[in-house]
């Protein structure tokens, strides 16, 4: 433990040294403007061996603000630009930058510094390079006014020479409003894994195109009074490309109409709510998941046709919102479509981003005949909270949950409470079981468990990884000469591929949702999730 300390001392005290000579670097770089390129090229080489490792140890601790280090990034990407005479400089620069981001995420992973050290390092470099140069020489904002001011400033493009918003030679920009806080806060933080290990396994092979794809985040805590913020942070300061991996449908209802109005790129949603299904679809909103009126649909039939339920023993458990509206509607829609009034649903509220289930509770227990299934459109803390309070009085009650709930979540929370509790609970899902060997979950396993050790395999984080590839695939045959309508073209002609999930995927003109594929699961005694056959 003394020697684990020592290193970490040590190595905060090399990072400190690092931090107060980059000021120095950065303001020796702004007097070499009439030097030889050469000179440029070796203190810029210099900078990025000292640069790299603090931004690396950030990005390997997932609560260090991600626009903090994407800062840094943008400004030593427009140092690079500025000091390189032609491309195989920019190259070389950015590939010595790149290694030294490496080794830096490897000084957290193998204990050689901490989180807490990599926050303060990068705090003391951020003041270091907004505060002015020693002596009389220029802040390093002079370094490079026209590249600097492009890569920072909210209303420029992002880089000289660039005019697609989010996109450089070296990097292509998403962002991702989410809950990182608050009750949900958990499926924004998986959410955000998958895509994270997908785009680390793409970059780790050269990009796309040569670019690196980099996700920005945004927490809305699950909100929609916060999500106009959030949606305006990313694409007016972060300037990003585009949307992937957005969390909820009542966030939704608010960003959906933002990136519609900007022409912005709202990709993967993690919602099945028909908001993002218009017919004819909106022309900047794709999906990867199934609907959750496709979810339901499954589930009523399931309950009915398997488990000889009959329609007015089954209740709907809701989010008081637009989300809990969604999958009630599925719900009413699949009951029609057995020749059976809807009228008589039984509809058991709660309100988003508690778990005041109580009212819910009182109304189950008025039901006559007595409820035996419930379909369930809520969140893991809430849909846990619910079983907890009702397993005793109901016994024998089958509980269903759409794929929104967050399943690992939810199986933690009920497995707390007891086996008991957790034996039985069904989840559908939008991809296949993470226990599982196809080609995609073995791709995703091992992919996350190089970039992010320690990482459990999760369903939503396998949706934010498929999603994200189904992107990549886009990208990669859209090619070099990216922008929005054009990525829009190619995945509109997209039909028929194959990730490995055991279906196909794809798009048209009058179709923006790749799979329409619903996996039954349920959980065993021992809290993990078993292959069930819904049909």
């Amino acid at each position: 433990m003394c020697a684990d300390r020592s290193n970490v001392t040590l190595a905060s005290r090399r990072f400190a040294k690092t931090a107060r000579l980059t000021l120095v670097l950065f303001s020796a770089l702004a007097g070499t403007a009439g030097a030889a390129a050469g000179d440029k090229t070796d203190v810029v080489r210099d900078l990025a061996g000292r640069v790299g490792p603090i931004v690396g140890s950030a990005l390997a601790c997932r609560d260090i603000a991600r626009p903090r280090i994407q800062a840094i990034v943008d400004k030593f990407t427009a140092v690079i630009v500025e000091a390189s005479s032609n491309e195989a400089e920019r190259s070389d620069l950015t590939q010595s930058f790149d290694r030294s981001v490496a080794d830096g995420r490897g000084a957290v992973t193998t204990g050689r510094t901490d989180c807490r050290s990599a926050d303060r390092q990068l705090t003391d470099l951020e003041r270091s390079i907004a505060g002015p140069g020693p002596g009389p020489g220029p802040s390093v904002a002079a370094i490079a006014p026209s590249s600097a001011a492009a890569a920072t400033s909210p209303t420029a493009p992002v880089a000289a020479g660039s005019p697609v918003r989010g996109v450089t030679d070296q990097e292509i920009r998403f962002g991702i409003a989410a809950p990182f806080s608050g009750s949900a806060k958990e499926l924004g933080r998986q959410m955000k894994l998958g895509i994270d290990t997908a785009f680390n396994r793409v970059n780790e092979a050269g990009g796309v195109e040569g670019r690196m794809l980099k996700l920005i985040a945004a927490d809305d805590g699950y909100e929609p009074t916060r999500t106009t913020d959030a949606m305006k942070q990313l694409y007016e300061k972060d300037q990003v490309f585009g949307i992937i991996g957005n969390v909820g449908t009542p966030t939704a209802l608010v960003a959906v109409p933002y990136a519609l109005e900007r022409k912005l790129l709202f990709f993967g949603a993690f919602t099945g709510a028909n908001v993002l299904r218009n017919d004819p679809p909106d022309r900047y909103i794709f999906n990867y998941r199934a609907s959750y009126a496709e979810e339901t649909d499954v589930v009523v039939r399931y309950l009915v046709k398997l488990r000889r339920i009959p329609i007015r023993q089954i209740a709907v458990f809701a989010q008081q919102d637009t989300y809990g509206d969604s999958g009630f509607a599925g719900v009413s829609k699949a009951v029609r479509a057995l020749g059976v009034n809807d009228a008589s649903i039984v509809r058991l509220n709660y309100k988003r981003n508690t778990v005041d289930v109580d009212d819910a509770i009182i109304q189950l227990k008025l039901q006559k005949p007595p409820i035996k299934a419930v379909v369930m459109v809520a969140t893991y803390r809430a849909a846990a909270k619910f079983i907890e309070k009702t397993h005793d009085l109901f016994p024998g009650m089958i509980y269903t949950n759409v794929s929104f709930v967050g399943s690992t979540a939810l199986a933690d929370e009920l497995m707390l409470l007891g086996p008991r509790y957790a034996s039985g609970v069904i989840v559908t899902q939008v991809v296949p079981a993470v226990s599982g060997y196809s080609s995609i979950v073995l791709e995703y396993k091992n992919a996350l468990a190089k970039y992010f050790p320690g990482e459990a395999p999760d369903y939503v984080s396998l949706e934010g990884y498929v999603a994200a590839n189904v992107l990549i695939q886009g990208l990669k045959r859209t090619g070099p000469q990216l922008d929005t309508e054009k990525l829009i073209d190619v995945l509109e002609n997209t039909r028929n591929f194959d990730l490995g999930l055991g279906a196909n995927l794809g798009f048209g003109r009058a179709e923006h949702q790749a799979s329409h594929k619903i996996w039954g699961t349920a959980l065993d005694d021992n809290g993990k999730y078993q292959a069930i056959e819904l049909e």
